[in-house]
């Protein structure tokens, strides 16, 4: 059976192929999976995507199985315990970022109803679908995302400059990116 065409970027192996296939560029609307992918988009930086997709399942494990109500109360003792993960990026400041995002989650959740009704605000609660012909054509950032970034940062968000959070645009299907020829592309 022929592979069918996908974007470049994820030809790397099955793990990849699949969070292409079934996770990348779908609209998320469910607020703990937005928390979730926000951190682990946040804990991408300086890194590849690749390195945080193979710690999923252990930031899972780690985090309480993102537990928002449980991690915006972690003391100084589970910090600890968390830097010693090896399953995890152990850089303190993201580690201690993921506590602020979620306790600045709540405040969000309790101002706009859910952090969903909150995030999608800045695409006009709709998917913005780009027709790149290569990934090459993707941009790092766009005005919605610097919206994004700046307000996120004001409310005292951690780790969302303009480019993670482009990245997490396009992780929560905010925006399509899939290239023109992949099989995934929303005509």
């Amino acid at each position: 059976m022929k592979e069918p065409i996908r974007c470049n970027w994820c030809l790397k192996d099955q793990l990849y192929k699949d969070y292409h296939d079934n996770e990348w560029g779908v609209p998320v609307h469910d607020d703990q999976k937005l928390f979730e992918m926000l951190i682990l988009e946040g804990a991408q930086a300086g890194l590849s995507w690749y390195t945080v997709l193979t710690k999923r399942e252990n930031y899972r494990k780690a985090f309480d199985n993102w537990n928002i109500a449980k991690i915006a109360k972690y003391k100084d003792k589970k910090i600890q315990a968390l830097l010693q993960n090896p399953g995890i990026i152990r850089n303190r400041l993201k580690v201690n970022a993921t506590v602020t995002n979620a306790q600045a989650f709540f405040k969000v959740k309790e101002e706009f109803g859910s952090f969903d009704n909150y995030i999608w605000q800045f695409t006009d609660h709709k998917t913005i679908v780009n027709k790149p012909k290569t990934m090459e054509d993707v941009p790092v950032s766009t005005k919605e995302s610097d919206a994004m970034s700046k307000d996120l940062k004001k409310r005292g968000f951690k780790f969302v400059g303009t480019t993670i959070c482009y990245a997490y645009m396009q992780a929560i299907g905010m925006v399509d990116d899939h290239i023109v020829s992949c099989w995934k592309k929303t005509r």
